[in-house]
C-alpha cells in the first residue's frame, strides 16, 4: 500500500525559507514521478515541481530559481527560498508512474504553508 506523508509546513515571513519533506512507502522512487503541488481554497491545484525517473526536474515558472525539488532514499524534499505571500497554500506530495506523462495516482494529506508580508 502506497503512503505519502508530508511535513515541514508552517508560517513564515516573506523572504524566509522552509523545507518540506515527503516520506514515501510502498513505491519506488526510481520508477515513479514524484512531485509537489499546491492549492489555495477556491482555486485549482497546481503543479509546483516534479522530479522524473532518472532525475530530471520541472518547475512552475512562479517558483523557478526559488524552489528546489530533490530526493534522498525514500524522502522527497522541496526547499523553498525567498518565499512570497502568494506562495501561501496547502502543499501536497504526489507520486505515480510515467505513462506518456506522469500519472499522479497517489497523494499525501497536505501540509500548510503560510507566508505573511
Amino acid at each position: 500500500q502506497v503512503q505519502l506523508v508530508e511535513s515541514g509546513g508552517g508560517s513564515v515571513q516573506a523572504g524566509e525559507s522552509l523545507r518540506l519533506s515527503c516520506t514515501a512507502s510502498g513505491l519506488s522512487y526510481s520508477t515513479n514521478c514524484m512531485g509537489w503541488f499546491r492549492q489555495v481554497p477556491g482555486k485549482e491545484r497546481e503543479s509546483v515541481a516534479d522530479i522524473l525517473p532518472g532525475g530530471s526536474t520541472v518547475y512552475a515558472d512562479s517558483v523557478e530559481g526559488r524552489f528546489t525539488i530533490s530526493q534522498a532514499k525514500n524522502t522527497l524534499y522541496l526547499q523553498m527560498n525567498s518565499l512570497k505571500p502568494e506562495d501561501t497554500a496547502m502543499y501536497y506530495c504526489a507520486a505515480g508512474p510515467p505513462v506518456v506523462y506522469c500519472r499522479w495516482n497517489y497523494w499525501g494529506q497536505g501540509t500548510q504553508v503560510t507566508v505573511s508580508s
